[in-house]
């Protein structure tokens, strides 16, 4: 008995669908809905070899800076036919929390309801205050030192 209840602790939180379909309005909604914490969203894409080398990156720093407030929240660039790729890799990352997947009519619109001088390039991290306010853009490979830094300047 103990080792099943210990299996089930086992299983990864979203084994059956962990990236939630998200569009313009649904991430300026997820912006507001994690005021009070300082978040960074991650994109990127399982095609993109910095991305797959950076988002356990991220996870770890993540864990370091939980207590604190710290919020890491990934967003999948992938194509839907590439979604079961997505989802493996973010299991086998452990991202903790809700991952997502951008699903928006036009990639332009999405891009610049973002953050307008962004051209789409990945990895993509923005770093957000615990206002809501899109404090820092890193874009292309990020120094996680770097990141943890400018994070820090916002605790």
């Amino acid at each position: 008995m103990k080792r099943a209840v210990a299996f089930l602790f086992c299983l990864p939180l979203f084994a059956a669908d962990p990236l939630i379909p998200v569009d313009e309005a649904g991430f300026q909604k997820l912006v507001g809905s994690h005021k009070g914490k300082v978040v960074v969203y991650d994109f990127w894409a399982t095609w993109c070899a910095p991305c797959r080398a950076e988002l356990p990156q991220l996870v770890k720093l993540e864990a370091k800076l939980r207590s604190q407030g710290v919020e890491v929240i990934t967003i999948s660039a992938d194509e839907p036919e590439q979604k079961a790729a997505a989802e493996k890799f973010i299991q086998k990352s452990g991202v903790q929390g809700p991952a997502y997947l951008r699903q928006a009519a036009s990639d332009d619109h999405f891009i610049n309801a973002i953050d307008p001088q962004w051209s789409g390039a990945l990895p993509a991290l923005f770093l957000y205050d615990k206002s809501g306010r899109k404090a820092r853009s890193f874009i292309g490979e990020t120094d996680m030192a770097m990141l943890e830094a400018a994070i820090h300047k916002l605790l």
